[in-house]
């Protein structure tokens, strides 16, 4: 048993490393996102940058460390073997809260996660030794545990939700009334003097104020205490001086130093914060270790050597800041993480990535009602005033290129990763562990909020998402509780049985999540994904679309096919996965349907015709895909809800008519493939065909039901299924008429009437 320990020691350092590979992938877009949003500078350089704050900052960690060790709980109430058994429990679950996390792409707390992981295991360890002694009873539980300090860290973390929020409010809302959206003309009058105040409250709170929490800070003690005015004044100068030269000689906004420099002071601020939640723990037990060793090894000894301050060693800290570097460049989960925050403080419309709930539908509708409210309170020349401020170029993009645009400006950047980066600073002097998610994330919706990003168009989706996101940190915090918790009782009761099980669980969620996120990430566009069109002619939207109906052709082939081989069959798996396959159709067809607004307003004047033509597309589309999504529902729902099957001869008919359609639609997608448009006059011709077949099927059944038919659950079916058939074939007939008279005129223009001409003209005028 006594090498036990020594076995424990080396797994919970190992499981240190994947903590901190998970951890940075986490919480790295904390300080990438700003530079990433603002597209200010190269993502190399952002990269770069990012590293040195990474690794300089390591240094500053040391301060931290004692959080770890008696921040939760008081380790002379613990025997060595009870805390080696909290740290490996503790170490276990945070690794694989944090890679949940990063696998549905969703920033976390690295920071509540280890505090609540100490508490849970820390409590459910103090009950166990309760339950097992005769003096003691359930109330002695705060004797265990470090309430003062832990209620201290807990309420400091959620307070810092507010605060970050509030504060990144107001300094973007004071910001963007200075500068407005045309910045670049204020900045070359006010950059001067922004920069000097940015780049003065960056160096100030990040270095000076960051030296707190190391041990260097004595040295420097006497120099920076009582001078701190002086120390302002002149940075200030210093830095308006270097802003104003900066223009000058390089012709470039200071901006793009403020947000390097803020990202560079935030991975430091970072590090220097959120080194304890990863290797805090295990430097905690290799001191218990060396402890346990030089106290003759007796496993009940207490552990109250912990309560005394040691200094982290510096080349641990090194080789973290080392990981932490390499992780930051080659993690792809980070990226993942990235894309939520700056979906939700994106200036312009984009595809949002959450669904409105109602709860963020009523914050949306009480804010308005308050904006309406202050806005009989101040005076409309007010109003006016601030609203000219606040007044926001136009430019209209397509929602894919939304994307690809800049999230939001440099001045938005630039606040971000000042006002994150000073408050992240204070607490670490406070030597308080902050969570820089909570802080950078709420900064960023802060200002967001004051910039207007959450316009009536997507605030119930931007709501919804921060709502997600929050109530994803109080999952971290009671998911981390109960799991630590019941991981250190599972330890307890065996733990030469339960370490090496629980050590191989981890390793194989941990492959299986990697594998599973690798596979994701590395889907390209499929090749049947519909695109939407930025032509703007009709020849153009003609030649763009076709690819789109060539898909939805063959898509809904297979689907409407796979429903009769699932009802023949009854394959309920079959029929499931086909209900799939026509949601993610539904879906893009509806997407292209939002990206209307889009196409309308990147038309030229003398393409109207374009538009009218896309809309009635996208309409046939959607009539299509509901026919599908009707025959795939119901069809399903018959076998799921164990129903009879199906008569061979209904089998034998609906495969008739799947064949039929087979041939039609087949036909469709090579004419559009080949773009051999002028067949389509030809597959037109046999819709008659098609439709009398699917009609004698109809007269069949109505015989069959007045003779033989016993089950009123397979009639219902069979005429659903033959109905939806019809509408799905006019709407597919109807979709080819489009096309076909579309391109007919697009390449006889002679042949458009007068009539048609003055339609158009009117058109435009309305």
């Amino acid at each position: 048993m006594d090498n036990i320990y020594l076995l424990m020691l080396v797994a919970i350092t190992t499981l240190a490393v994947f903590d901190i590979i998970v951890g940075v992938s986490n919480d790295a877009i904390n300080f990438l996102n700003s530079a990433i949003g603002s597209k200010a500078i190269s993502m190399r350089t952002i990269m770069t940058v990012a590293s040195l704050g990474i690794f300089i900052g390591a240094v500053f960690s040391s301060g931290m460390m004692e959080v770890a060790r008696k921040g939760i709980f008081v380790p002379a109430e613990f025997e060595f073997g009870e805390i080696m058994l909290i740290f490996m429990a503790v170490m276990i679950t945070d690794i694989l809260l944090l890679d949940f996390f990063n696998t549905l792409g969703l920033p976390t707390s690295t920071t509540v996660s280890i505090v609540f992981n100490l508490l849970g295991a820390a409590v459910v360890m103090s009950l166990i030794k309760i339950s097992n002694s005769d003096s003691q009873t359930y109330s002695d539980l705060v004797n265990y545990i470090n309430t003062e300090k832990a209620l201290e860290i807990i309420s400091g973390i959620l307070l810092s939700v507010v605060i970050a929020f509030t504060v990144g409010a107001i300094v973007q809302w004071v910001s963007r009334l200075v500068f407005t959206f045309n910045y670049e003309k204020k900045v070359k009058s006010f950059g001067m003097v922004f920069g000097g105040l940015a780049l003065t409250a960056i160096t100030y709170f990040i270095f000076l104020k960051g030296l707190k929490g190391t041990p260097y800070y004595n040295e420097l003690k006497d120099l920076l205490e009582g001078n701190e005015v002086y120390i302002i004044l002149i940075s200030f100068m210093f830095w308006s001086l270097f802003s104003l030269l900066f223009e000058k000689l390089t012709k470039k906004t200071v901006l793009l130093v403020v947000i390097a420099v803020g990202t560079f002071g935030l991975a430091l601020a970072f590090s220097g914060n959120d080194l304890v939640n990863f290797i805090g723990v295990p430097m905690a037990a290799y001191h218990s270790y060396e402890a346990w060793v030089a106290g003759g090894m007796d496993v009940t000894m207490s552990m109250g050597v912990l309560d005394k301050k040691v200094p982290a060693e510096p080349y641990l800290l090194f080789i973290a800041g080392a990981i932490m570097v390499l992780t930051l460049w080659f993690s792809k989960k980070a990226k993942t993480v990235a894309e939520t925050e700056i979906s939700l403080s994106r200036q312009s419309e984009t595809h949002e990535k959450f669904e409105p709930n109602q709860l963020s539908r009523s914050i949306v509708k009480g804010a308005t009602q308050l904006s309406i409210y202050f806005g009989a309170v101040f005076p409309k020349s007010i109003q006016n005033k601030i609203g000219l401020r606040f007044s926001k170029p136009q430019f209209i993009m397509t929602k894919d290129q939304s994307v690809d645009a800049p999230a939001f400006d440099m001045i938005r950047a630039s606040v971000n990763l000042m006002v994150a980066g000073v408050l992240i600073a204070i607490a670490t002097s406070m030597k308080l562990p902050l969570s820089t998610t909570y802080v950078t994330f709420m900064v960023a919706m802060g200002t967001s909020l004051a910039d207007k990003a959450w316009g009536r168009e997507s605030a119930v989706y931007r709501v919804a998402g921060v709502l997600n996101v929050i109530g994803g940190w109080f999952g971290t915090a009671l998911g981390a509780f109960v799991a630590a918790g019941v991981v250190v009782f599972l330890i307890n009761w065996n733990p030469s049985v339960m370490i090496p099980i629980l050590l191989l669980l981890t390793s194989i969620l941990l492959y299986r999540n990697y594998k599973s996120h690798k596979k994701n990430s590395n889907k390209v566009l499929e090749e049947d994904s519909l695109k939407t069109t930025g032509s703007s002619s009709v020849q153009g939207v003609i030649l763009e679309s076709a690819d789109n109906i060539s898909n939805v052709v063959k898509r809904g082939n297979k689907i409407y096919t796979n429903a009769v081989n699932g009802l023949a069959k009854q394959d309920l798996n079959l029929l499931k996965k086909n209900k799939k396959q026509i949601d993610k159709l539904s879906t893009e067809v509806d997407s292209l349907r939002d990206n209307i607004f889009y196409f309308i307003k990147n038309l030229d004047e003398t393409s109207l015709r374009a538009s009218s033509f896309y809309i009635n597309i996208l309409g046939y589309l959607e009539d299509m895909t509901q026919s599908l999504e009707y025959i795939s529902k119901v069809s399903h729902k018959h076998v799921n809800n164990n129903h009879k099957k199906l008569k061979f001869s209904q089998i034998k008919e609906l495969k008739e008519v799947d064949e039929a359609l087979e041939v039609l639609l087949n036909d469709t997608k090579i004419a559009f493939d080949s773009r051999s448009f002028e067949q389509i006059g030809t597959i037109i011709n046999r819709k008659k065909e098609v439709l009398d077949l699917v009609t004698d099927k109809i007269v069949k059944q109505v015989s069959r039901t007045r003779n033989e038919e016993s089950s009123p659950k397979n009639t219902t079916l069979y005429f659903s299924l033959l109905i939806e058939t019809k509408d799905f074939l006019n709407a597919t007939m109807n979709l080819l008429q489009e096309y076909h008279n579309s391109f007919d005129s697009s390449v006889e223009p002679a042949t458009i009437s007068v009539d048609d001409q003055n339609a158009e003209k009117k058109q435009a005028e309305d």
